[in-house]
């Protein structure tokens, strides 16, 4: 069917060439005025068509146009192509852009309401007990930041040091008879676990902080990442084959003194889909992307909503507080029998009671009218049901991107296949040869631009190993678990960023549990694999890491 009908249309094209002689030369008038329209501006439209001998891309039977105006028509070809993907992607890029900082302005802002809620209560509670300790509270909320802006962080260690450095303020307090060396402390730190000062509060925060930074951090960067995806790709870089289809598709009525008429529906489509055939194999990876960023986005619905996990820390954080001061006494005489009855302080007892009576104040948390807002007054629910709605929207974005360019009244004259009040690329008439399938390989018969299939672009390939790195990232993210990447300098490269970066920042990576540190730009050697998660989720096999490091240090270029 489809040599037939290219037959049909070789045979067509054939006789136009052959009866164009016979025809009276048409006035190039229109042609002056659809110029001047357009804003071209040229020394000399003929007045009547004439011979194109001299024409490169146009038919060169009777024409309109001079060599200047070919010339002019590719250079506009060129423009107009890019003008319509980034038309046509704005809605794509401008959701990446706005959806990240909203993401990033509320996490950053929720971390702020959180420990200012927590030192407001605190302080109205314990007083100056509270305050002359407060840098441990401090440290601990400076640390959250910075592994969500990037920084290289292990949760699990840092929650642990939280937890010890607690112990041994509070037990310095609750002990301020004695006289409490760092030697002393140190033997404290070590019957922790059996001790349990603080009951099962630590244990169970750790893992809700783990697992909700994680995909906080996580999807913040994966929208990072497709914003600069999608703002690179959006970027046409047009061949010099494309630039003649398009310049024969665009601008050749103009010679052939109609101006006005519209190239067919499926022409455009092969023009398109032979110009954007690099942009068509990001599609596949872009799609897996997409459907990782919405398991994703349910665990920041569900039991990994760091909103639900930040809000009542306060409260936990003091009812761990509790537990250890009501079980003080059982608690000092366990870490006597242990480490030893240390040396009295000469202070009696009197300051003892003292602070048990401040630690006695039972803590209030906010009721819901007095809790601070979070950003922008919103909800992460709602952020999230937001930015689902618009993921689902962008799945197969690349290898629809002729089709939306092509509708009619923007490029073409209409949809039907068998329309003969259209420019076929050689006349007014019926466009006979069958659109193309997506992608670079199947260009390799496209009738209307020439496509080299072996050298796919190296910039699309880039990217499409940004969203693999990416995707992978995300699906381990929704598991519990961190791929990270290390930063040379141990910081994030930008404040309040998410992933630490203004660009996407996918470097070289190493695995690690549910602690891991790092993602930024120009990320360069490796952190220590942990393997605390070993029991619940299997470790990568060594085919797997080899992969993946290929992967990155091909990235790691591109990065830069």
């Amino acid at each position: 069917m489809l040599r037939i009908r290219t037959v049909l249309w070789t045979l067509s094209v054939a006789l136009s060439v052959v009866a164009g002689p016979d025809f009276k030369a048409h006035n190039c008038s229109e042609v002056r005025q659809a110029s001047i329209a357009k804003g071209f501006s040229f020394e000399n439209v003929p007045l009547q068509e004439m011979s194109g001998d001299h024409l490169r891309v146009c038919p060169q039977g009777s024409t309109c146009c001079t060599s200047e105006m070919e010339d002019k028509f590719g250079q506009r070809s060129k423009l107009e192509l890019e003008n319509l993907v980034d038309e046509t992607s704005h809605e794509l890029r401008s959701t990446f852009v706005s959806r990240h900082k909203k993401f990033d302005e509320f996490f950053l802002e929720l971390l702020e309401n959180t420990e200012r809620s927590l030192n407001e209560m605190f302080v109205r509670t314990y007083g100056k007990p509270y305050m002359q300790n407060s840098e441990v509270f401090q440290n601990l909320f400076a640390e959250l930041k910075r592994y969500y802006t990037g920084g290289n962080v292990n949760l699990e260690e840092m929650l642990n040091d939280f937890w010890s450095r607690l112990l041994e303020r509070m037990f310095t307090l609750l002990n301020s008879q004695y006289v409490i060396t760092e030697d002393y402390l140190e033997c404290i730190s070590k019957y922790t676990d059996q001790l349990k000062p603080f009951g099962d509060v630590p244990k169970k925060l750790k893992a809700q902080v783990t697992r909700a930074f994680i995909v906080a951090r996580t999807f913040v960067q994966g929208l990072s990442v497709g914003r600069e995806v999608a703002s690179r790709v959006s970027k046409v870089s047009s061949t010099p084959a494309c630039i003649r289809a398009l310049t024969k598709m665009m601008y050749c009525t103009y010679c052939q003194a109609m101006p006005s008429v519209k190239p067919c529906n499926n022409y455009c489509l092969n023009v398109m889909k032979g110009c954007l055939a690099n942009q068509a194999d990001l599609d596949p990876e872009w799609n897996q992307y997409i459907d990782a960023m919405l398991l994703v986005a349910q665990r920041l619905e569900g039991p990994f909503n760091i909103e639900s996990v930040m809000e009542p820390i306060d409260v936990k954080i003091s009812e761990a507080i509790m537990n250890m001061q009501d079980n003080s006494v059982q608690l000092s005489y366990k870490v006597f029998q242990g480490c030893g009855q240390p040396k009295p302080s000469g202070m009696g007892g009197r300051s003892t009671r003292g602070v048990s009576d401040v630690f006695n104040a039972r803590f209030r948390p906010y009721s819901p009218e007095e809790r601070p807002t979070t950003a922008a007054g919103t909800s992460l629910d709602r952020l999230v049901i937001d930015i689902k709605e618009k993921l689902k929207l962008f799945k197969k974005f690349w290898s629809n991107l002729p089709e939306d360019i092509c509708k009619p009244h923007r490029v073409t004259a209409g949809n039907a296949t068998d329309d003969d009040q259209c420019w076929n690329g050689h006349t007014k008439g019926r466009y006979f040869p069958e659109v193309l399938k997506d992608g670079l390989t199947n260009q390799v018969n496209n009738p209307e631009v020439g496509v080299d299939i072996t050298r796919p672009d190296t910039f699309i390939r880039q990217q499409i190993m940004a969203l693999r790195v990416m995707t992978n990232k995300l699906k381990n993210a929704y598991n519990g678990n961190d791929i990270y990447f290390q930063d040379s300098s141990d910081e994030g490269s930008g404040s309040g960023s998410g992933s630490g970066c203004t660009e996407a920042c996918v470097t070289e990576f190493d695995f690690a549990s549910t602690e891991a540190p790092v993602v930024g730009a120009d990320r360069s050697g490796s952190g220590p694999m942990e393997d605390s998660a070993a029991a619940t989720h299997p470790a990568p096999s060594a085919a797997l890491l080899a992969s993946l490091a290929l992967s990155a240090l091909a990235l790691h270029r591109l990065w830069r």
